[in-house]
């Protein structure tokens, strides 16, 4: 699966919360300043042409909604950094955030009931 850039990363987090929209739909989610109608419009081909979104036509506009559900993609992006990165151990990506400080005890006490519940 392709990475997404932030700008059609940010469509995406849109399209998967509306299920469907046309691009005022797109645009109207943004905060001020609003990005330009040409510029949504054009991202949002980028994500057709790569197979993230596709579109219904009514006339000469277009609706669209995504193709890619948001749980799959990451999942699929989540593996790349953590193959990427943390030598495909989840493990090093848990410890990298502990060592940082980015993980507080309560949550790394959830991760551990949770790997726990795996077990049952």
């Amino acid at each position: 699966m392709k990475r997404l850039t932030d700008s059609e990363e940010r469509i995406m987090q849109i399209l998967w919360k509306l299920k469907k929209g046309f691009v005022n739909d797109v645009i109207s989610e943004y905060a001020d300043p609003k990005p330009a109608y040409t510029t949504v419009s054009s991202i949002i081909r980028i994500l057709e042409k790569k197979g993230f979104v596709a579109h219904k036509a009514y006339g000469p506009t277009h609706q669209y909604y995504p193709l890619i559900d948001k749980d799959e993609y990451t999942q699929r992006y989540l593996s790349t950094i953590v193959k990427d990165y943390f030598d495909n151990s989840y493990s090093k990506l848990v410890s990298f955030f502990a060592q940082n400080k980015k993980l507080r005890r309560q949550e790394l006490e959830e991760i551990l009931k949770m790997i726990g519940d795996l077990d049952d």
